[in-house]
Formats: structure tokens, sequence, C-alpha cells
């Protein structure tokens, strides 16, 4: 079994069992592995601990058993192996800035939160460290064409916005043109929110449509990355795979306008795998280290 599918199986698992209690032995048991191993994994696939997955879906839960009016706090509290009341009201308080008490009272709901997706990447075990498999590899310089535009992440539509330019780009290009897809993203600027994306393809191809920008990416030192799903779904998985790449490998970020870049295989499949690579220093590797 794959590794995400193991950690797809430990979420049903938890989400079956919040009743009863779970706990790193219990539930690496459960698949047959041993329990630092699991840990690792866990930790490095959902980019939090199995313990604190395990009281976010308790704490989510309580948010239904809440509005049930025959049942009290402390009913939930115990229900779902919280310990005490008041262990439950300080997670719940930390958790969604108020207490359960407060939320019974007036009445609202608090949205609740599906069983998050796995995200599907390669990993590496580094001297017992679990983290996303990644490679240090040269991007070479490109000259590109394609849409450039403007994203706000203060807005409430800047992920509609960049889809809405990459199915533009697809639709502009023939079928029979065979190329990969580079999505770059550039650095926000000190104090903002906005920052530039081009969505393009090589500039060799000769595609001759009005609004299309030609910009040249330079020679990169990057780590690269392989994902499946879609960047803006998994932002913070990827942030959190990112810090602890940093952390392991002692690499450290480049200072660079260029974000990240996604490359894309096939330009008239966006759906499929790719890559992700960022900017990092150069750094002088000590061969006795």
């Amino acid at each position: 079994m794959e590794h995400y599918e193991v950690i797809e199986k430990t979420l049903v698992h938890i989400e079956d069992n919040l009743n009863h209690p779970l706990s790193l032995d219990s539930v690496s048991n459960t698949f047959n592995m041993s329990k630092y191993y699991f840990h690792r994994l866990f930790s490095a696939i959902m980019g939090c601990s199995l313990n604190q997955y395990i009281l976010s879906r308790r704490l989510n839960k309580s948010l239904k058993l809440i509005q049930m009016q025959n049942l009290s706090l402390t009913d939930i509290a115990y229900q779902l192996n919280f310990g005490t009341p008041s262990s439950f009201s300080r997670a719940f308080k930390k958790q969604y800035g108020m207490s359960p008490n407060s939320l019974k009272k007036i009445g609202n709901s608090i949205p609740l939160v599906d069983i998050p997706p796995v995200i599907k990447r390669p990993i590496k075990n580094i001297n017992g460290d679990i983290v996303t498999d990644f490679t240090l590899t040269q991007f070479k310089s490109i000259r590109l064409s394609g849409f450039v535009f403007e994203v706000d992440l203060s807005t409430t539509d800047f992920k509609e916005k960049i889809r809405f330019n990459s199915q533009m780009l697809i639709e502009s290009i023939d079928e029979t043109i065979s190329s990969s897809c580079y999505v770059i993203y550039s650095n926000c600027q000190p104090n903002s929110t906005k920052f530039k994306v081009l969505i393009g393809i090589p500039q060799h191809l000769k595609i001759d449509i009005p609004n299309y920008f030609t910009v040249d990416v330079p020679q990169l030192f990057c780590a690269k990355f392989k994902y499946s799903g879609d960047l803006l779904d998994i932002g913070d998985v990827f942030i959190t795979d990112f810090a602890r790449f940093l952390k392991i490998s002692r690499q450290e970020t480049e200072d660079a306008d260029i974000e990240l870049i996604q490359v894309f295989e096939n330009i008239h499949n966006l759906d499929s795998e790719y890559h992700i690579v960022v900017p990092i220093k150069k750094l002088h590797i000590d061969p006795d280290n």
C-alpha cells in the first residue's frame, strides 16, 4: 500500500472512532506499523501531529453535537474523549475563539469541515526524518510567452482569476501543439498582498496572439518537488513541506523575484502531475559533514 493510501485509511479510521480512545499506539497498531515511523509519516503527509489532528476532528464533531438539545457540554466532553469538560472548553475556545457554552447559547452554527484530502507526492527518508521528495537542480534559463496578470491575495477571487487565465491559455493553443506549460509566481512586494503570475509556454513555438507577453526567466538553482492536485488548494501543505525541507536539508531560500514555478509536462492537461521549483541559495557543502 502506498504511503498516501495508509494516511487516507487512517483519516477514515479516526473519523469512525472519534467516540473511542485514540492514540499513536492504537492507530499505528491498526496499520501494523512502527509508531515511530507512523508518527513521522503522518506528520510529513498531514503537516501536523496525529494528536493535533485527532483533537481538531473531535472539536469539529463537537460543533454538530452542541446543536443537539438533549446533550450537555459535559456529555459531549466525555463522549468525545476529552477527559474533562474543562479540557474540552479550553481546546474549543482556542480553536474557535469562543467557549462551547457561548456557541450553545447564541444558537449560531460554525461550518463543519470535511475530512481533508491527502495530497499525493513522493517522500524520502533522510536520517530518520520523512520529507517530501526533492531534487536540487538547475532550472535552465528560458524565454516564455503567455498571459501576465496581477493577483491580490486579499481578495476572495484570486484563485478563480488564476484558473480563468490558465484555461484561456489552453483554449488559445492548438491541440496539435505539444508543449510544457509554466506558471510563474512572483514574490509579493514588501507590505503588499499583490503579486504577478505568468502562465506561458516556450516562446519558440511562435504563438501569435494579441495580449501575449514574452518574459525571460533566468537560470536558477532550485529545489524541485513533484505533486498531484491543484497548487491553489494545497498551498498550506506545500508551505509546510518546504519549511521541513529547509530545516532538514539545511538550505536557505534565495532572495529572488520569482517565488516558485509550476512546470506541467502537457499544456493540454493541467490536472496532471507537475513539478514545483523554488529558488534556493547554492550553498557550499562540506563533504566531511
